[in-house]
């Protein structure tokens, strides 16, 4: 556990690099791209410089890298150009390049066991069942935040941020990705949860 607990993110962190050099190679839109790839930017070098102070579990460490790629990807092509989603709307003939839906997931999905981990590690909380209404809630909320980050970004940018907002047409598409990042979030924990605390253990 040890072993693996040193090696993986500095693993992780290497492959995270090679992949954003590939995705800051000709993307679609490059101010899209800037948009798009800031979290995983901003995100990493926090994770950089809390590494010996507050080392995360290899199941969040493997979750954050996953997260990463499908940020870096989406700025490469954009949310709603993505090559492989594509082919699945065209394959099987759906109404838009669901890739962002994707995305919005994973926003539910890998924040709620880094919730999860801060609320425990920091004894913010003692209950399981205050935990997992917590952490629902902090990543429904970071959802909104995003959702009203996009809304300012367009405001201020106009045209300019259409590949950022990847609405596709859609004019529910704020409220349909808030939903699925409130479904990951609950099905994060749901199959995970022990798994991580397993992981926890090994910092009591």
């Amino acid at each position: 556990m040890k072993q693996i607990h040193a090696r993986l993110p500095l693993l992780l962190l290497a492959s995270f690099l090679l992949i954003f050099i590939w995705s800051g190679i000709a993307p679609k839109d490059r101010f899209t791209w800037y948009l798009e790839v800031a979290p995983a930017v901003i995100g990493g070098l926090i994770l950089v410089r809390t590494y010996h102070t507050f080392r995360l579990t290899p199941l969040l460490y493997g979750l954050i890298w996953v997260h990463a790629l499908i940020l870096v990807i989406g700025g490469h092509y954009t949310y709603a150009e993505v090559p492989l989603f594509n082919w699945l709307r065209d394959a099987y003939d759906l109404d838009r390049n669901y890739y962002d839906r994707l995305g919005h997931l994973a926003q539910g999905f890998v924040p709620a066991i880094l919730a999860r981990e801060i609320l425990i590690r920091k004894q913010v909380v003692r209950g399981y069942g205050w935990l997992f209404f917590l952490v629902v809630s902090i990543c429904l909320a970071f959802s909104a935040f995003y959702e009203l980050l996009e809304f300012g970004m367009a405001l201020a940018t106009g045209t300019a941020a259409d590949a950022f907002l990847g609405t596709q047409g859609d004019v529910w598409d704020s409220q349909w990705d808030m939903l699925f990042a409130l479904m990951g979030a609950i099905i994060s924990q749901l199959l995970l949860a022990r798994i991580h605390d397993r992981q926890l253990r090994f910092f009591r």
